[in-house]
């Protein structure tokens, strides 16, 4: 009986060991893969580079919109991981700057996109995903309305075009609650 018990003991510390193993190593492989760049980072790489960027606004449906220019430098940061982009130029007369962070979230599976500048104190941040067909990702979010104060629902559709520039459309909620084109960025490599 004796005999019998040891030997249950080492199978079963054989057992929980190999199993609790191949868990840290399951555990560790996801961790790999959730940090090494893959092809959505790729992708995200072709905005690297300096843009000239004309940003076409609209204040509320109906109205005439305001035209500005400006330029964007873009480079992959932290081993590739994520897209910054730093903006500078006009708009309504005054100095414009504005600053974005992009990436994708392997283990989410989502793109998440923050973006502050120096018309405001807030940060707007938004996850989208790809649509393939339309080589765009579709991003949805939140910023704060400064009128209100309150937070507001934004919509980004951001397609990469095949001559390698893209297009930024921004979707807000207009006061009747039906959406409004409130902004087109085109940006075209330099």
């Amino acid at each position: 009986m004796k005999n019998f018990i040891l030997t249950f003991i080492a199978i079963f510390t054989i057992v929980i060991f190999s199993g609790s193993t191949k868990a840290q190593d399951n555990d560790m492989q996801k961790w790999m893969d959730y940090m090494t760049p893959g092809d959505m980072q790729k992708m995200l790489s072709k905005g690297a580079g300096t843009w000239n960027v004309k940003t076409t606004f609209w204040m509320a449906p109906g109205q005439e919109p305001m035209v500005s220019e400006a330029t964007a430098v873009s480079e992959m940061v932290l081993g590739g991981r994520y897209l910054s982009t730093k903006i500078s130029g006009n708009m309504m007369g005054m100095p414009f700057e504005g600053m974005s962070m992009e990436g994708y979230d392997n283990a989410a599976k989502i793109f998440m996109s923050t973006w502050i500048d120096n018309m405001g104190t807030g940060i707007m941040y938004m996850t989208g995903t790809w649509n393939e067909s339309l080589k765009q990702i579709n991003y949805k979010g939140k910023m704060v309305d400064p009128m209100s104060g309150n937070m507001m629902d934004v919509r980004e559709d951001v397609t990469y075009n095949s001559d390698g520039s893209t297009k930024m459309e921004m979707y807000n909620i207009a006061p009747d609650g039906k959406e409004f084109k409130s902004m087109e960025i085109v940006s075209t490599k330099k």
